[in-house]
């Protein structure tokens, strides 16, 4: 059994010499004064393999432009609190509705939460590769004035986008959670939620809570509701907000997993409809995914609720990385050595592996890479 994988060529592989190339169009189109890979992702408990993958790719990757460009770089970590922690269905209306984490925990909790699952690996993949990070929740960053201003200048254009970001009914979710005390629920679909732009700076908000009934919101640029975003939406929103003229200077690069290369396509498509042209859109980057004996993404969440079961091969710290046998400094340094192998040829990269190989690969004794013949 040899140690490196042995990948087939692709359109996109034979077209690059370096993994990073794929960057090279917008790096050299207008060099910017230093690249932010920006990687999301919901804290709903512990990371799996997936979710390591991709941070420590990101790391890597930040470490192979700064070299290659000489452009300084670092990375974003954004950890989404406004995943769901709690469902429910309105037995009336018969209407979902959620509370996010943000509602139903403490800021206390969640910088705990996020500093025992997250900034211990952020930390050493730091210091491993010297490129700086940060994190930022999303709580944080949809109080942004930024953020918010975004979102305002956007509703007059929303109608154009909202197919793209909806295309099932048409109407983008946007959940502002009930104000009352102890309560945070908002409707999952918002089937009945209805926004309002009253001035260029305020918009006003229509909703109905699963236990108090018809509420009102408003939000403005420095104060209001809270703005939860579903999924696309929030992407549109962001990548609006960090291609804007006050983000010059900084190139963002957005680094996803492998299964968001269809959903993005929609959000490219939405950008475009309110008014961003192709050389406006933000630069992605798709990292290999994690996939069963099926070639389904690798699911924790299946394989908790019974519906599939452990692929053959894999070990079960892939679905909580706390599990790991070993260090987290380990863990980070079999992660690099593994992403190095990745990169190394780019046909490597852009690729989806068997969660049987990722774990045979993140054990070999030393990376080494050689193409498919």
């Amino acid at each position: 059994m040899t140690t490196h994988p042995v990948s087939p060529n692709t359109v996109l592989a034979n077209a690059l010499l370096r993994a990073e190339d794929i960057l090279a169009p917008r790096i050299l189109a207008t060099p910017p004064a230093r690249i932010v890979l920006v990687v999301g992702t919901q804290i709903n408990g512990a990371p799996h393999i997936g979710t390591s993958l991709v941070q420590s790719l990101a790391f890597a990757m930040a470490a192979r432009l700064c070299d290659r460009f000489g452009i300084r770089t670092e990375v974003l970590f954004s950890a989404l609190d406004n995943a769901p922690y709690q469902q429910a269905t309105d037995p009336v209306s018969g209407h979902r509705y959620q509370r996010a984490y943000a509602q139903a925990t403490d800021e206390q909790a969640l910088t705990g939460l996020i500093g025992a699952l997250y900034q211990p690996l952020f930390t050493a993949l730091s210091r491993r590769l010297g490129i700086p990070y940060h994190v930022e929740t999303y709580t944080q960053q949809q109080a942004g004035e930024h953020f918010r201003r975004t979102w305002l200048r956007l509703l007059p254009r929303l109608d154009a986008a909202r197919w793209w970001l909806a295309p099932s009914t048409g109407t983008p979710h946007l959940r502002v959670p009930c104000p009352q005390p102890g309560c945070g629920w908002a409707e999952k679909h918002a089937e009945r939620t209805r926004t309002h732009l009253t001035d260029r700076d305020t918009a006003t908000v229509a909703a109905v809570c699963l236990h108090h009934g018809p509420y009102q919101a408003t939000i403005t640029p420095n104060a209001g509701a809270y703005l939860d975003l579903a999924t696309l939406y929030r992407n549109l929103v962001k990548e609006l907000a960090l291609t804007s003229p006050r983000e010059g200077g900084t190139l963002h690069v957005m680094v996803k997993g492998g299964d968001w290369v269809f959903g993005s396509l929609l959000i490219d498509e939405a950008l475009q409809a309110v008014g961003l042209t192709r050389a406006q859109l933000p630069a992605r980057l798709f990292c290999p995914q994690v996939v069963t004996d099926t070639g389904a993404k690798l699911s924790k969440s299946l394989i908790r609720e019974g519906r599939a079961t452990l692929p053959t091969g894999a070990a079960d710290w892939m679905l909580d990385t706390r599990k790991w046998p070993g260090s987290v400094t380990e863990y980070a340094d079999h992660l690099l050595a593994m992403t190095e192998t990745m990169l190394s040829d780019p046909r490597h990269f852009f690729r989806s592996y068997s969660a049987a190989e990722i774990g045979r690969l993140i054990t070999a004794p030393a990376p080494r890479s050689v193409s498919a013949p």
